[in-house]
C-alpha cells in the first residue's frame, strides 16, 4: 500500500468510525429523544458498518468472507431506515408505524436466513449472483420512495424558499444515501472501477461536514420536526391533505367520538403523528378547535338517532354519543343546531 493509498484508507476508515460515532451519539446522547433520532442512528450504523467494510475490502481483497456477509446484512437495511427516517420527518410521523415494524422484521427474517441458509464463505457465486444483487435492488426501491418524498422539499428550494435546519438534514441524508446508492451500483455493473471507494469518500466528506456543523453550532434541537415549531399554517406541511382524510375517516368508521374522554393525543396516536399536529391540522384545515370538531361528530350521531323512533331518552342520547354531562350536551346542541334535542326530535317525528 503506498502513501496515497494510506491516505485514502484513513480517511475512509475514519469516516465510517465518525458515523458510527455519531449513530451512538443520536441514539444515546441526545437531550430529547424523538422516533426521527432513534431512525436516523440506526441509519447511521448500518452505513457505517457497510462503508466500513468497503473500505477494508477495497485495499485487502482476502478480508474473510464473513466480514463481507455482514457488511452486506448491515446494506439491507439502509433502505428501509433511510425511507423510514424521510418519512418521519417530512410526514411529521412521532410513533412507529406497525407496518414499518412488520417490514423491519420481514427484512431481518430474509436476510438472516438467505445467511444461515447460504452463508457467503461457502455460496460466494451465488451471492454475487443472486444475493447481491436483489440486496441493491431491494435499497434502490427505498431509495427512489425517499426521492418522491422530499418532492416538496426540493420544489420549496426551485422556488427560492427558505427551508428549516431539519428539512436541509432530510435533503443531506437522502441525497448522501443515494449518492452512496449510486457509487456501488457503478461498481457492481463494472461501470466506474474507482466508484466502489468513491463511495465511501463521499460518506466521510460529508460526516465530516455533519459532525463540524454540529460542533460548530453546538445545538442539535432544531435537527429534528418533532422540535422544531411549526408554520402558521399547514399549506407548507407535506400529506397534510391525505392526513386529513384519514382523520376524517378515523371518526367516521371507528366511532372514536363516542368515547367521553377523547382525547386529541388519542387521535394522534391512530394516526401515527403527535397530537400538535393533529390539532393544528383541525384548526388551519377546517377552521374549528378540536372541541368543536368532535361535539359536530357527536351532535350529527345525536341528530341521527333521534329522527328516527327509539327507546332512549333525550339525556340517553347525549350519553350514547360521548358527551359525559346533559348540560353540555343540551348546550353543544343548541349551538350547532340552533334547537333543543327535545324541539329537534319532534319536527323529526311525523304526526300520526
Amino acid at each position: 500500500m503506498n502513501a496515497s493509498d494510506k491516505v485514502v484508507f484513513f480517511f475512509g476508515c475514519l469516516g465510517a468510525f465518525n458515523g458510527l460515532l455519531l449513530g451512538i451519539y443520536f441514539l444515546f446522547l441526545t437531550a430529547k429523544k424523538h422516533l426521527s433520532g432513534y431512525l436516523l442512528a440506526a441509519l447511521l450504523l448500518v452505513l457505517s458498518i457497510r462503508v466500513g467494510k468497503s473500505v477494508v475490502y477495497f485495499f485487502d481483497y482476502n478480508l474473510p468472507k464473513t466480514y463481507l456477509q455482514i457488511g452486506l446484512t448491515a446494506c439491507f437495511f439502509i433502505g428501509p431506515f433511510t425511507y423510514f427516517y424521510t418519512k418521519a420527518e417530512t410526514s411529521q410521523i412521532r410513533k412507529l408505524p406497525g407496518s414499518w415494524r412488520w417490514q423491519l422484521i420481514l427484512w431481518a427474517f430474509i436476510i438472516g436466513g438467505v445467511g444461515i441458509v447460504y452463508p457467503y464463505v461457502n455460496y460466494p457465486q451465488r451471492w454475487r449472483e443472486q444475493i447481491i444483487p436483489l440486496i441493491y435492488l431491494q435499497w434502490g426501491v427505498y431509495v427512489f420512495l425517499s426521492v418522491g418524498s422530499v418532492l416538496p422539499l426540493l420544489k420549496k428550494i426551485t422556488l427560492r424558499e427558505s427551508i428549516k435546519p431539519f428539512e436541509k438534514g432530510v435533503l443531506t441524508i437522502v441525497g448522501t444515501v443515494a449518492l452512496l446508492f449510486g457509487s456501488y451500483v457503478c461498481a457492481l455493473l463494472n461501470i466506474s472501477k474507482g466508484s466502489y471507494i468513491q463511495g465511501a469518500l463521499w460518506f466521510s466528506l460529508i460526516i465530516y461536514t455533519v459532525v463540524f456543523t454540529l460542533l460548530y453550532r453546538r445545538k442539535t434541537h432544531d435537527l429534528f420536526s418533532a422540535a422544531t415549531k411549526y408554520a402558521k399554517t399547514m399549506s407548507d406541511l407535506p400529506e397534510a391533505e391525505r392526513l386529513l382524510e384519514r382523520l376524517l375517516t378515523v371518526m367516521s368508521e371507528k366511532k372514536l367520538f363516542k368515547n367521553p374522554d377523547l382525547k386529541v393525543d388519542d387521535l394522534a396516536r391512530e394516526l401515527n403523528v403527535s397530537g400538535h399536529y393533529v390539532s393544528r391540522l383541525v384548526n388551519d384545515k377546517l377552521g374549528k378547535n378540536f372541541t368543536r370538531f368532535v361535539n359536530e361528530y357527536r351532535i350529527h350521531e345525536a341528530c341521527h338517532i333521534l329522527s328516527r323512533p327509539t327507546h332512549l331518552t333525550i339525556e340517553a342520547v347525549g350519553d350514547e354519543v360521548g358527551f359525559n354531562s346533559k348540560s353540555t350536551f343540551f348546550a353543544s346542541f343548541k349551538k350547532i343546531k340552533g334547537t333543543t334535542p327535545s324541539v329537534y326530535q319532534q319536527s323529526m317525528t311525523p304526526d300520526l
